[in-house]
């Protein structure tokens, strides 16, 4: 679990005007409310109880260790008794991790028979958040405010998806993210301002450059991709027919292998949570890296395609926030639209890089040839009458396989020649020539 290393602080206002019992009631009152948070199963993060503060000094000072601790992901303030809100001021503006103000109070109902001045002075917490909640609005401070009784589980859930956000907060501080290759050319939503994204989000965005991503392709072992070929092949659902090796199927799973564990260990390597990819700029890779970029994704790495490190940081965060729930989150692009009335509807899809952490059931290994260029076993038989590639049949595409073979025989009853080169990836190149000057045609 992520979040097993955070904490929340609590933090209780209130005055000494009202004695030093007052103070001890308050302090035990606090301690026992933040061990019924904790026990109640509804946080995830543990709440840490900091005591009472009782003056601007004391304020500040808590605010300003709370910034310096590594370990606190933000504030939970609650007023006790009634806390002059001018003494938070110098606090509030020190503090500069996330803050939810809990207007709640200790008691769940007011005891109408034993009731005096003494409960009074000590339980006015409607009136301490009220005068907190005036002095953080004049100051235009960001913060949540959560209304309900400490033991309301309604009110404990709202507590814990804040609290969700602010350790997503924290985890976007010393966030990196590598772009592999830059963006697609002239697409203009995967740019941004890098430099206002580190100062209000913390992400930091830095160039790699694919070159060094190849030294730690090439350096990868191939006992090291064998096993987690095996691994592709007990988690997923496969034909037998993919696990042939020697076949070019097999030649991309462990191509798609040996990309995982080069990203893997340089993210690793440089701290990244992040990464992105342009298939402009691919390197050594015969492929895409879609299958790694998916698997990766499972792991909490962010991932944004053409260069995207905006969509890259905010999979993380959304990632990290999630951790502990069903289902899962996942990288997609809005495609095309289906306009049926009330039934309207958007499908979002990718080219690969889907993560199986949105998953139905339990993914199925495919490989399928590029549609643009053909493959080198393909392109032998080309010309072969009744010849269709897999990738045809597997598209469910209708036809004979006669069409290039009556091309070719045109061709060449009129003397001509037929040839093909094609580049996997990029296209394929028909050329077609003819004498310039024939004076016999084969009539036959």
């Amino acid at each position: 679990m992520v979040f097993e290393n955070f904490e929340v602080w609590f933090v209780t206002g209130a005055q000494l005007l009202y004695g030093g019992d007052a103070v001890v009631a308050v302090d035990a009152h606090s301690n026992e409310m933040v061990k019924g948070l904790n026990e109640s199963g509804n946080l995830p993060v543990k709440v840490v109880y900091k005591g009472t503060v009782n003056s601007a000094k004391e304020i500040t000072e808590t605010f300003k260790a709370a910034n310096h601790d590594a370990k606190c992901i933000g504030v939970i303030t609650w007023m006790h008794t009634f806390s002059p809100a001018k003494m938070w001021i110098h606090g509030l503006q020190e503090l500069k991790k996330p803050l939810l103000h809990f207007h709640t109070q200790f008691n769940k109902e007011i005891p109408w028979d034993t009731i005096d001045m003494d409960f009074m002075n000590l339980n006015q917490s409607a009136h301490g958040d009220r005068e907190f909640g005036h002095i953080v609005t004049r100051m235009r401070k960001p913060r949540k405010v959560v209304v309900g009784h400490w033991q309301d589980e309604a009110a404990q859930k709202k507590i814990a998806v804040w609290m969700r956000v602010a350790a997503a907060w924290a985890d976007a501080q010393d966030m990196l993210i590598l772009r592999f290759g830059d963006q697609m050319n002239n697409v203009a939503v995967t740019d941004g301002d890098k430099v206002t994204a580190e100062q209000v989000l913390g992400y930091h965005v830095d160039y790699y450059p694919v070159n060094d991503l190849m030294v730690y392709y090439q350096a990868v072992e191939d006992k090291e991709v064998q096993a987690l070929v095996a691994t592709y092949f007990k988690e997923y659902e496969h034909d037998a027919a993919l696990e042939q090796t020697g076949t070019e199927a097999y030649t991309k799973v462990w191509n798609s292998a040996k990309a995982e564990i080069a990203l893997r260990r340089l993210l690793k390597d440089t701290g990244a949570k992040g990464f992105t990819t342009n298939f402009n700029d691919l390197g050594l890779f015969d492929q895409i890296p879609g299958l790694a970029s998916q698997r990766l994704m499972a792991e909490g790495y962010g991932f944004g395609a053409e260069g995207d490190w905006k969509t890259a940081a905010l999979y993380r965060t959304t990632w990290f926030m999630s951790q502990g729930l069903p289902k899962g989150c996942s990288f997609l692009e809005d495609y095309t639209l289906h306009f049926d009335g009330e039934k309207s509807a958007i499908l979002q899809a990718h080219m690969l890089e889907v993560c199986p952490l949105i998953a139905e059931q339990k993914p199925r290994l495919e490989v399928h040839r590029l549609s643009i260029g053909i493959d080198s076993e393909s392109l032998q038989h080309l010309f072969d009458p009744f010849f269709r590639s897999s990738d045809v049949i597997s598209k469910h595409i209708e036809g004979s396989g006669l069409g290039l073979a009556i091309v070719r025989t045109i061709v060449q009853r009129n003397r001509g020649e037929i040839s093909v080169s094609s580049t996997v990836g990029k296209g394929s190149v028909f050329t077609v020539t003819f004498p310039a000057f024939d004076t016999e045609v084969d009539k036959s």
